[in-house]
């Protein structure tokens, strides 16, 4: 009865409404890749931005798409190239002729949901432009400061193989995304019916047929009710425990700061809620424990030549953890 009690506390029925509707929406044209959408789901309502890794082909950029054109907001595409300037993004400052003085023209990174499509190909100066957008949500232009509009979401992709062209991202801006997520290859039977709903589409744009199902206004309220989920000391103990952990590991040269520690517990809480839970379970840190760590911990250059990858020192780490009951 206690039980009970305990997971009817917060009302999560408007929540739940809202998910099924996203999915519902991506479902449409995604195929598969559940964990993929949860995922984007919980970076959305744990107010983070993410990161999309895969190779060509595998649907990073359209996920992207799908899920601005379901959330009723202002959308904005960047291409970053090697040649792309700072002022491409921000904006900058113009003459007008008829006040005789310089206005700020602001650039696309003034949206709700902002799409950087191969964020890895624009060089270290446009990347630092970057830096306190998405950490602080304003851009400085001189000695002016102009903040964004709530909610604001940066969907960044990039590509793993091509190394051509392309430039390491700074760890501290690695560090201001919560998730990096990594989509893998369909199986022969997703891919069998990508195939086959491809073929039987009769419009040539699949998005034209995708319609709002949420405003920026539900996604500000539906943040407020994951803030407020419950966890026990012991779960957030957990937490911080594996991020100490990546800071006293052999196989890590660089560890998690305690911006990580924030972040695996409130995307934790996004899981959570996504699953209709009021109070989250040391599962849900075990869950977003990858994606949230993943790009913030560097392996030192013995491991990364032994072929190891972040996901299992992370997964080492976890298993010698005693998990709060």
């Amino acid at each position: 009865m206690e039980n009970e009690n305990f997971e009817q506390r917060t009302d999560l029925s408007k929540l739940s409404s809202a998910v099924e509707k996203i999915k519902a929406t991506l479902s449409k044209i995604i195929v598969g890749q559940q964990q993929v959408i949860d995922l984007v789901i919980a970076g959305i309502l744990a107010d983070g931005h993410i990161l999309i890794e895969g190779v060509p082909g595998v649907a990073k950029t359209l996920t992207a798409k799908l899920i601005a054109k379901a959330v009723d907001v202002k959308y904005s595409r960047i291409q970053f190239t090697p040649d792309l300037m700072p002022s491409d993004v921000l904006g900058t400052p113009v003459f007008n002729p008829q006040t005789a003085g310089f206005e700020f023209k602001r650039g696309p990174i003034f949206g709700n949901i902002i799409l950087i499509d191969e964020i890895n190909r624009a060089p270290a100066k446009t990347q630092s432009a970057l830096f306190e957008v998405m950490e602080e949500r304003q851009v400085t232009m001189d000695s002016h400061t102009y903040k964004m509009e709530e909610p604001f979401i940066v969907l960044a992709t990039q590509n793993p193989v091509e190394q051509e062209g392309t430039y390491r991202l700074p760890e501290a801006q690695l560090d201001r995304f919560l998730f990096k997520i990594e989509i893998k290859y369909p199986s022969l039977e997703e891919e069998i019916t990508i195939v086959t709903q491809q073929h039987q589409q009769k419009t040539a744009d699949q998005l034209n047929d995708i319609k709002p199902v949420l405003a920026g206004a539900d996604i500000i309220a539906l943040r407020q009710q994951v803030r407020a989920l419950y966890v026990e000391p012991k779960i957030l103990a957990f937490a911080a425990q594996i991020i100490h952990e990546t800071r006293n590991n052999r196989s890590i040269y660089l560890g998690g700061s305690p911006r990580a520690s924030l972040a695996i517990v409130n995307a934790a809480k996004a899981i959570a809620a996504i699953n209709g839970r009021d109070f989250v379970t040391p599962d849900d840190i075990i869950l977003v424990a990858a994606p949230v760590l993943r790009h913030r911990i560097m392996l030192t250059p013995d491991k990364e030549m032994e072929g190891v990858l972040p996901d299992d020192v992370i997964a080492q780490i976890i298993q010698k953890i005693e998990i709060p009951r």
